[in-house]
């Protein structure tokens, strides 16, 4: 039994699917805060279990019986879930952490998913640890202005980052999952290729068949509403990746999904082709 946490996130429903068309769905248990939404977007089939990441008490009846659990960091009491899977017997946990704890370990976010990476690799369990960079579904934050004003006001607009498809974090954590060799590996995941705000903008015109006007702002403009919804330290840290401290390391190119799903990573077109009604 392998639980995915997440189940109807980005990454956890995409997991879901893939390992449900693989024919492993009655293997498989969809943890969630509400069943019912669960049951109306993932696959027939798969085990439905409630619980509160926040509360890790509420993950018991989820664990019973697992052998591998899927996390991504940062979303709930992280200690608390790891503790109560050891407990329960996990054997093997694949981890969703951050490349920043490589290219900027001294932001806070990036601080905190170090601490849960340390803190599984020295739970007894065996572990993978995924490291992506900017996720391409970060861009879904322009949506409400490209169908209200198209325009996307955006600082740092000609800053290209390898953003990563959502459902190529999935393919490596099934292959993790499902898969030899993978334990106590920790895998850097990236898009093909850097691709900057500008041009993420230019795709989605082109699948609107409509302009959508490109407004370059300074850091200073953009700060205020971030942190004011964020948090400064955590606006702070948004801001440096997006552009505000970008290094070689940060816009580095990683084979890793083509190596270990046997696929090319996805480009931005083509999540933007998936997902363009959410910009009409």
């Amino acid at each position: 039994m392998m639980v995915v946490t997440g189940a109807t996130g980005n990454i956890g429903r995409e997991l879901v699917r893939q390992l449900h068309t693989e024919g492993r769905g009655s293997g498989v248990r969809a943890l969630t805060r509400d069943a019912a939404r669960a049951g109306a977007v993932l696959p027939a089939g798969v085990d439905l279990a409630e619980g509160d990441l926040g509360r890790a008490d509420s993950l018991k009846s989820a664990l019973d019986g697992a052998r591998s659990l899927f996390l991504i960091a940062g979303v709930g009491d992280d200690a608390g879930i790891l503790d109560a899977a050891r407990d329960a017997g996990v054997e093997h946990v694949v981890l969703v952490s951050s490349i920043t704890t490589v290219t900027h370990p001294h932001l806070g976010p990036a601080r905190a998913n170090l601490a849960v990476e340390r803190r599984l690799r020295e739970s007894g369990m065996a572990w993978t640890v995924l490291r992506p960079t900017q996720f391409a579904s970060n861009t879904l934050w322009w949506a409400e202005a490209v169908r209200e004003e198209s325009a996307v006001r955006v600082p740092y607009p000609d800053v290209g980052l390898p953003a990563v498809h959502p459902a190529d974090i999935a393919s490596v954590a099934r292959a993790a999952l499902t898969g030899p060799g993978h334990r106590g590996r920790t895998y850097p995941l990236t898009g093909p290729a850097p691709i900057t705000p500008r041009e993420q903008i230019r795709e989605l015109e082109r699948l609107l068949g409509r302009k959508v006007a490109c407004v370059g702002i300074t850091r200073e403009d953009v700060y205020g509403p971030m942190a004011a919804m964020m948090g400064a330290e955590v606006a702070n840290s948004v801001l440096d990746l997006m552009g505000g401290d970008v290094n070689d390391a940060l816009v580095a190119v990683h084979d890793t999904v083509a190596r270990v799903t046997g696929s090319p990573a996805r480009p931005y077109r083509r999540w933007a082709e998936e997902n363009v009604d959410a910009f009409r």
